[in-house]
């Protein structure tokens, strides 16, 4: 059996209420109904105008006004699909401006507790949305979680630190450079390292919260990127498009290499000073130690329609 929607319960109960009203009408007199009739007509006509009134005081909250700039923004998304600037600006705008309590967290909640050390701190999901067109949902690191580094292929994402400190480090891939270690990799390491890709760092460095809203796009802005918790911290993601195994936009992890593990300065020329810069990324499988359960928002409902 279906579940009742509000809109179900609350049309069932009104009709029951009229039901009621006309037998309480036909058992009185008629002047009665005359003078009830005036005096409903007259509640009517405020209850209108106070409902009325009230739509037009009636505050939106922040997780409804970014939902709803979404909807907009990502209207057409597809991979590799990039908001114009001014869409940018809005949705940035909007992140800016959200606090822990609009989206009903605290730092006291159980999942940003320190945990046992002997393993990886487990990270915690929080969903909001997801659709064809973009995803919301804020991931919550108790101190020395991690999120591996990883991809978001064709992908536009807005990350808003909701409260504490993350270390990011995050990369791009370099155009043009080889893309397979065996033309650049020492003999003694192309077995283990096949297939590695040259990236440069684009951040590195640690963020507090308040701050602003972090960006990463299809082709730049550190597509590849790495969370690491300084203190518990939490995140609020929004994606478009989001992850699809289907149109091919995968979640790909992997390891980092110093540019200086493999001997490639014949074809790829970078000055000394700023070969800290570069790295060699090779994918890897998802880490057996990294464990993200999903828990229930309880944040402000998402009103769709």
């Amino acid at each position: 059996m279906g579940r009742a929607t509000v809109a179900d319960i609350k049309g069932r109960d009104f009709s029951e209420l009229d039901k009621e009203a006309k037998e309480n009408t036909e058992n009185t007199n008629k002047g009665y109904n005359t003078n009830k009739n005036r005096n409903t007509t007259t509640s009517d006509s405020r209850g209108r105008k106070n409902r009325r009134r009230q739509k037009k005081t009636m505050v939106v909250h922040p997780v409804q006004r970014l939902f709803d700039a979404c909807k907009d923004v990502f209207a057409h998304a597809g991979t590799g699909f990039v908001p114009p600037p001014d869409k940018i600006e809005q949705l940035s705008a909007l992140l800016d401006d959200i606090k822990p309590v609009d989206v009903g967290l605290s730092p006291r909640m159980s999942f940003f507790s320190p945990q046992a050390a002997r393993r990886a701190p487990t990270i915690t999901y929080l969903h909001i949305h997801e659709c064809e067109k973009f995803s919301m949902g804020i991931f919550c690191l108790p101190p020395s979680g991690v999120l591996p580094l990883h991809n978001h292929p064709g992908m536009t994402v807005f990350s808003k630190l909701l409260f504490g400190t993350m270390h990011i480090k995050s990369y791009d891939w370099v155009v043009g450079a080889p893309s397979n270690a065996s033309a650049v990799a020492e003999p003694s390491q192309t077995a283990q390292c096949s297939e590695v890709r040259l990236a440069k760092v684009k951040v590195d460095s640690n963020l507090t919260a308040p701050c602003k809203t972090s960006i990463l796009y299809p082709a730049d802005g550190g597509n590849m990127h790495c969370f690491t918790a300084v203190t518990a911290c939490a995140v609020l993601d929004v994606l478009g498009p989001p992850y699809s195994d289907a149109e091919g936009r995968h979640c790909t992890y992997y390891l980092a290499y110093p540019f200086t593990k493999f001997s490639g300065d014949e074809q790829v020329s970078i000055p000394d000073e700023e070969k800290d810069n570069y790295a060699w990324l090779q994918e890897r499988d998802k880490p057996e130690d990294l464990v993200v359960k999903g828990a229930l928002y309880t944040g402000p409902v998402i009103r769709e329609n």
